[in-house]
C-alpha cells in the first residue's frame, strides 16, 4: 500500500496560542524529503509545495534549514544486524543507497550553500548523526519539524528532542503517514504533549511576533 498524505484536522481539545519563535535560536528541520520517498506519494506534489513555502518563510526570517536524509553506503549496509527488523530489510536491497537519485533531497527543496545536510542510517534524526552538536554550536534551542513519516522520523525525533529540552513546533500539514488514524492520534494526543502543533501558514505570524518583540 503506497504512503499517502494525511492532512492534520481538528485538535481534540482547546490549545493555548503558540508562543512566538525567535529566529536567532531556531532551526527548520526537514526530514526524509527525498526523491524516492516523496515521489512515491500520490499527493507528494502538494506536500512538497507546502514544505517549500514553509522553508521560504523560515528563510526570510533568518531561520536556518537543516535537512535530514537516510542513505546507506556499502559499509553502512553491512553494519546493520539481522535483528534490526526495519533496517535489515532495507539493507538487503539497494534502496536509498548513498549516491543514488532516490536518496537525494527532492529537487524542489534543493539545499542551498548555507543549509546543513545530515545523513542518518536509522529512524530518528539524532541517533546516527551529529545533529545535537551542530545545534549546540549554533545556539539553537528551538526546532520546527516536518517529515515523512509521522509515525517514523517525526515520532522518533520529537521524543528524543523533547528529552533534550528543545522547544518544539510541528508543522502538521507538512507531515505524511501511511495510516490516517495513527497520524491523527500522534498529532492530537501524543505530539501535542511535547510540541506546539501548527500549520505551515502559522509561521509568518509566529516569526513576526518574535521580531516585533525583539
Amino acid at each position: 500500500m503506497p504512503a499517502r498524505i494525511v492532512h492534520y484536522g481538528h485538535r481534540m481539545a482547546p490549545v493555548a496560542p503558540s508562543p512566538a519563535i525567535d529566529p536567532r535560536h531556531a532551526a527548520l528541520l526537514l526530514m526524509d524529503f527525498q526523491a524516492g520517498i516523496v515521489d512515491s506519494l500520490p499527493d507528494g506534489g502538494d506536500l512538497i509545495a507546502r514544505v517549500a513555502a514553509a522553508r521560504a518563510c523560515a528563510t526570510r526570517a533568518g531561520v536556518r534549514t537543516i535537512f535530514i536524509r537516510v542513505a546507506f553506503t556499502d559499509a553502512a549496509r553491512r553494519s546493520v544486524p539481522d535483528r534490526n527488523k526495519s533496517f535489515a530489510a532495507i539493507a538487503s536491497t539497494d534502496r536509498l543507497a548513498d549516491g543514488n537519485a532516490d536518496a537525494d533531497i527532492h529537487a524542489t527543496l534543493k539545499p542551498r550553500a548555507d543549509d546543513l545536510v545530515l545523513t542518518k542510517t536509522r529512524v530518528g534524526a539524532f541517533s546516527t548523526t551529529d545533529l545535537a552538536a551542530q545545534l549546540a554550536a549554533s545556539g539553537i534551542d528551538t526546532l520546527i519539524l516536518a517529515g515523512i513519516s509521522t509515525s517514523g522520523v517525526m515520532l522518533s525525533t520529537i521524543r528524543d528532542a523533547a528529552d533534550h529540552d528543545y522547544r518544539l513546533y510541528v508543522l502538521a500539514d507538512c507531515c505524511a503517514d501511511r495510516d490516517a488514524e495513527v497520524h491523527r492520534v500522534l498529532l492530537d494526543q501524543v505530539f501535542v504533549r511535547q510540541a506546539d502543533i501548527i500549520e505551515s501558514t502559522d509561521l509568518d505570524t509566529l516569526l513576526d511576533l518574535s521580531t516585533g518583540q525583539a
